[in-house]
């Protein structure tokens, strides 16, 4: 990256790098610290051609627009995803699944998804939460050294969405690398490699599910723990019935939603407060503060940084014509650092009283588990936080190269209480 600069406090790289932007040509800089670039695009380019034609768009105020005009902005990827994805059975999952999909298809699905996420459900998942967290907490504080991505972190979603799918304890290791590898093949610069190895754990996953489920047909379970897949199988109340490819790519954007999102929360947001220090202290001196220090960080570090939509008419954003069929690239990791939405952006306030962060999306397609996800995250980050007086890194922690998602590969670190 070349040199930044400073702009009201704000840190970023100029209008150069800004108009040389492009999402498929990234360096590991970026992965890093995409957020020079990303104040630099809003500043100068806040609605930004890419080379190949699309728009990127990183202010909060356009990016709320777009979310709330879902007939205008498709979610709908039929044709983008043809272009990288080919005709595999990735290709087949993305355009299958709740998140990249229009109404009527999306309202259907989702309403079938609806009731694992309900506050009753919530509250029958809560002391399963809090004992997998406490059983993690009791293992990492045994080992002193450990990697809190995947010895901590990953522990408790992975352990929930296997309860949701009823996935055997024995077979709970397949989800984690078979979500990476489907999640990664979202990559703007996607290789023909990545885009192979992620339809093949599609390909996987959908022979377990089919497996799964027959087993779910013969021996319904009762719906406890927080078991859900026995009520997705057949017709709802009323009638309605999902077809196997519906039921088996949404089994699967289960895991994707609710795997990653939560893991790299609760890892990037032990790393900000080591970054912050006066803000962790500031929690444990007062742990009622988790509910708010939640939505702070994933505004800070937003697990989800781009989510993508396609015109459906002419449109004018930020004074710019954009033509029907136009593809829109929607930043949240920038827009979730706006200083005309956010006073001081890039520190953080534990106690932000006011944080319309996009980190769920918004509107129709806000995320159906954020609820879940926000329960997860308080509990995971307040238990680690308050258990452990002393946590520090013990090596170095790359992010994932990844643009679509905002993660650490792993983060060693030493903990004591």
């Amino acid at each position: 990256m070349t040199d930044s600069k400073l702009y009201d406090g704000i840190t970023d790289l100029g209008a150069e790098a800004a108009a040389a932007f492009d999402i498929a040509a990234l360096d590991r800089d970026f992965y890093e610290n995409p957020y020079p670039v990303f104040h630099a695009l809003r500043r100068h380019a806040p609605v930004h051609r890419l080379p190949n034609g699309a728009w990127f768009l990183t202010r909060h105020a356009d990016l709320d627009a777009a979310y709330h005009d879902p007939v205008l902005f498709s979610s709908d990827k039929t044709v983008d995803f043809k272009k990288t994805m080919g005709d595999t059975s990735l290709y087949e999952h993305h355009t299958t699944s709740l998140v990249f999909n229009d109404p009527p298809g999306h309202t259907r699905v989702r309403k079938r998804l609806a009731p694992a996420f309900t506050p009753r459900a919530l509250r029958a998942l809560e002391a399963r939460v809090r004992e997998v967290v406490d059983a993690s907490l009791d293992e990492v504080a045994e080992m002193g050294s450990f990697d809190l991505l995947h010895d901590f972190a990953m522990k408790l979603p992975i352990e929930l969405i296997g309860d949701m799918l009823g996935v055997p304890r024995e077979d709970r290791h397949l989800l984690s690398p078979w979500a990476v590898a489907i999640l990664g093949g979202l990559e703007a610069d996607l290789a023909p490699a990545q885009r192979d190895d992620a339809a093949l754990a599609v390909d996987n996953f959908k022979d377990y599910l089919r497996w799964l489920i027959a087993e779910r047909q013969k021996n319904p379970l009762s719906g406890e723990d927080g078991e859900v897949l026995s009520k997705l199988v057949g017709p709802d109340a009323e009638g309605d019935t999902l077809t196997e490819l519906e039921l088996l790519h949404n089994c699967i954007f289960l895991l994707n939603a609710g795997h990653e999102t939560t893991a790299n929360t609760v890892t990037n947001g032990v790393d900000a407060l080591l970054r912050f220090p006066d803000q962790l202290d500031r929690l444990r001196a007062d742990p009622e503060l988790i509910v708010s220090g939640v939505e702070e960080l994933l505004r800070f570090e937003s697990s989800v940084q781009l989510n993508n939509r396609k015109l459906t008419a002419d449109a004018e954003i930020g004074g710019v014509a954009m033509n029907k069929g136009d593809y829109v690239w929607l930043c949240i990791g920038a827009a979730n650092r706006d200083p005309a939405e956010f006073p001081d952006p890039d520190a953080i306030d534990i106690g932000r009283d006011r944080n319309k962060h996009l980190a769920f999306g918004s509107g129709i397609h806000a995320c159906a588990g954020m609820s879940l996800g926000r329960m997860e995250i308080r509990i995971a980050l307040n238990g680690f936080v308050q258990r452990f007086g002393q946590i520090e890194p013990s090596g170095t922690a790359l992010h994932h190269p990844r643009a679509r998602f905002r993660g650490f590969v792993d983060y060693p670190v030493t903990a004591s209480v």
